[in-house]
């Protein structure tokens, strides 16, 4: 048996490769800026640890060798929905600092049904995969000819169902907006709101 034969049969959980390291340490940083997204009482600090935590998903997609993945993740989730949220904050205008009225005090409600969901969608997911391989003599799982194929005929209909949520709550956020305007303007309208007999009044307290 060669040097490299044996290499390659110990090799294993206690003897990991760099890119399995590195691997760990993203995901390690991507789970700490997810949760901080998920506990910080200020909105636009959770927006910005989304992008950390997004753009950490895109560095694991580049160590798994699906570029075109990663490059999607960047281009429409880091540098489309987080802009859009970010929109949406500005438009509806969101408090910068600290906001308590973003914490309703059922954090452990909402830990538990997170836990709960969390472990449902991985036991789908394993149970689904479990005796599916991947083909290493065919294209790579994340090249942009498999990735079309399987977007755009099993995943047509929820690919669509996305751009139109996201439109929808751009659209939203332009009609909070636009209504909030709408019921300060009378409260702060000059004597011309209250009417010409309220101007009157003001010319003979004057004189």
């Amino acid at each position: 048996m060669t040097l490299a034969a044996l290499a390659a049969d110990t090799h294993g959980f206690l003897s990991p490769t760099g890119v399995e390291i590195a691997f760990l340490l993203v995901g390690l940083v991507t789970l700490g800026a997810a949760l901080i997204t998920v506990t910080t009482r200020q909105l636009v600090h959770a927006a910005l640890w989304l992008v950390v935590a997004l753009g950490g998903l895109a560095v694991e997609y580049l160590l798994l060798t699906a570029e075109f993945i990663a490059w999607v993740q960047v281009l429409i989730y880091v540098g489309s929905v987080v802009v859009l949220l970010l929109f949406g904050l500005m438009l509806t205008r969101a408090p910068i600092g600290r906001s308590p009225d973003a914490d309703s005090g059922n954090r452990w409600v909402a830990l538990g049904v997170a836990v709960v969901a969390a472990a449902a969608l991985v036991w789908v997911v394993v149970d689904a995969f479990r005796t599916t391989w991947i083909d290493l003599d065919g294209a790579p799982s994340g090249s942009t000819d498999v990735t079309g194929q399987a977007l755009f005929q099993n995943w047509v209909l929820p690919f669509e169902a996305l751009s139109v949520l996201l439109l929808a709550a751009l659209v939203g956020a332009i009609v909070l907006s636009r209504k909030a305007k709408a019921d300060a303007a009378p409260a702060t309208g000059g004597p011309a709101d209250r009417g010409p007999g309220a101007a009157g009044a003001d010319k003979e307290g004057a004189r």
